[in-house]
């Protein structure tokens, strides 16, 4: 477990990161969002409302995990993460937020928008990796390698494979015979936190976008020719796709003298979103 202080419109709000994701102080949250001088209290009682008016438990998707009170101990309070905080923020009638809950409808209309018009969706993340300063030939290979990527995991699906579990199995066994790791390990290669849930894609360059846009098309390609069976069967295509990545990788370092693994990363442009329209709201 990863315990963390965060500052938030300059309060302190207590955050743990659980089973790959984070989990937030309720308490917190709103007593950032109301000004309450007893936000126990408060979420005691907006409970008891929201249960009464609709029936629906607030509480039933938080847990009670220990954080470091007030009185310098560590003490057990409601948590929510990411998903069920915006679910309890709908609940809080504050003009503080008011931001938050308008930002959530017009992400959710934006959803709306794109389901019935899959172009809009390529569209918008084009324009998130615009603002935060990604080269342009860079986001063109960004939105390819999506692409390649798609037809992969459609081609899983029909092969049997489904679970997420399994992808990221199979992946593995693509980017170890690529580039000689693992995601993980090529996110630690990279000095990307462990706790950040950015995509390692997003951190490559050009020529490591390519060579995994190579070594995953392929791995299609074999696929579809040879219709594998089962983990086994498709982790053996998914070696061999990556292995003919790897070769080409490993002959265009000969001639261009330099490794194409890079250490680079762009943390520095991991500006978050959503916070940044919620105060564009607020100005």
């Amino acid at each position: 477990m990863d315990y963390k202080l965060a500052v938030f419109q300059g309060k302190k709000l207590r955050k743990l990161f659980l089973n790959d994701e984070w989990w937030f102080s309720v308490i917190d949250v709103i007593e950032i969002l109301t000004d309450s001088t007893k936000p126990r209290d408060y979420w005691y009682r907006m409970k008891q409302r929201v249960k009464s008016e609709s029936g629906v438990e607030l509480s039933t998707n938080c847990r009670q995990l220990k954080m470091l009170a007030s009185d310098g101990k560590m003490r057990f309070t409601d948590c929510a993460n990411t998903e069920h905080v915006f679910r309890i923020i709908q609940s809080i009638p504050s003009p503080k937020a008011e931001p938050f809950k308008r930002w959530l409808a017009k992400v959710g209309y934006e959803r709306v928008e794109e389901i019935e018009n899959p172009e809009l969706a390529q569209e918008r993340m084009k324009e998130l990796y615009e603002k935060k300063g990604y080269p342009q030939d860079w986001i063109d290979k960004r939105i390819r390698g999506i692409a390649v990527r798609q037809n992969l995991t459609d081609e899983w699906k029909e092969r049997g494979i489904t679970t997420q579990k399994d992808y990221a199995i199979l992946t593995a066994e693509i980017s170890k015979a690529t580039f000689g790791m693992t995601p993980s390990q090529y996110k630690h290669h990279k000095g990307i936190p462990q706790t950040s849930k950015a995509n390692l894609r997003d951190h490559m360059t050009d020529l490591e976008l390519i060579f995994t846009m190579l070594g995953e098309r392929v791995t299609t390609e074999i696929s579809q020719n040879e219709n594998p069976e089962g983990m086994i069967e498709n982790k053996k295509v998914a070696k061999r796709g990556g292995r003919v990545a790897g070769n080409a990788r490993k002959e265009t370092e000969k001639e261009i003298g330099k490794t194409i693994i890079s250490r680079k990363n762009y943390l520095s442009l991991e500006i978050p979103e959503a916070n940044a329209e919620i105060e564009d709201e607020n100005e």
